[in-house]
């Protein structure tokens, strides 16, 4: 299985911080959140990873360079000026990622989502990871239902980690178009399933959000080390 990490977009809501870095380079954990995706790609398997570019495009590709450092083949997919949105930059890189299903994760989001799936069913396009609705996003995007993903209903959050067909893209020209605009006629044709997850997961859009999944992942850190275990045992 190939992956695609969603990387190109401006990260304005950053402020200052995406001025001269690419918010995929941003530090949680004390890791750029781009690197994490890399190394739990690796650990979960996938070797061939694709990267969209857009903006500091150039600095992101001199931060990964060929992914070998991972156990990687990274390849890029570079969009210029301004970014396709995500079922744009998807279809550009249709020719780096093949004719077999493939999972694409958002560039900017913290997850414990061991990143691994089994074969999409027949006549099925895609497998989305939906979470619990967080505060800045209370309305939700899709419904679930015994496994189906649905428009309507009790609705969950879409955590930018999917499973996708590249039949779902057929017949697209290129050009800037957003992954729901996509899935809509799918959804509706019943071809998208779906899971509920309940581990960790944070869209960090924000510098606020920023900050607090860094202090999630460094308290996680610090409860799991040697020193910390050996102290609450005394």
């Amino acid at each position: 299985m190939k992956a695609m990490v969603l990387a190109a977009g401006r990260g304005r809501r950053m402020g200052a911080l995406t001025h001269r870095c690419p918010k995929p380079l941003l530090s949680v954990g004390g890791e750029p959140m781009i690197v994490r995706h890399l190394r739990r790609l690796a650990d979960a398997g996938i070797h061939d990873v694709v990267v969209n570019l857009s903006w500091q495009g150039e600095r992101l590709r001199r931060a990964l360079g060929d992914g070998s450092r991972w156990g990687l083949r990274l390849r890029y997919s570079d969009e210029g000026e301004p970014p396709l949105e995500t079922a744009g930059g998807i279809v550009q890189a249709l020719p780096l990622l093949g004719p077999r299903p493939f999972l694409v994760v958002n560039g900017d989001i913290v997850t414990d989502h061991p990143l691994q799936f089994g074969p999409l069913e027949e006549d099925v396009l895609g497998h989305l990871v939906l979470v619990d609705n967080p505060s800045h996003h209370p309305r939700g995007d899709f419904a679930l239902r015994a496994g189906q993903v649905h428009m309507d209903g009790t609705t969950l959050t879409f955590a930018g980690i999917s499973l996708l067909h590249p039949m779902l893209f057929a017949g697209l020209v290129p050009g800037s178009r957003t992954l729901a605009s996509v899935l809509a006629p799918a959804i509706a044709a019943g071809r998208i399933r779906g899971e509920h997850y309940r581990g960790e997961w944070s869209d960090v859009g924000t510098p606020s959000r920023l900050v607090a999944a860094d202090r999630r992942l460094r308290a996680a850190g610090s409860a799991s080390s040697p020193r910390r275990r050996s102290s609450a045992a005394r």
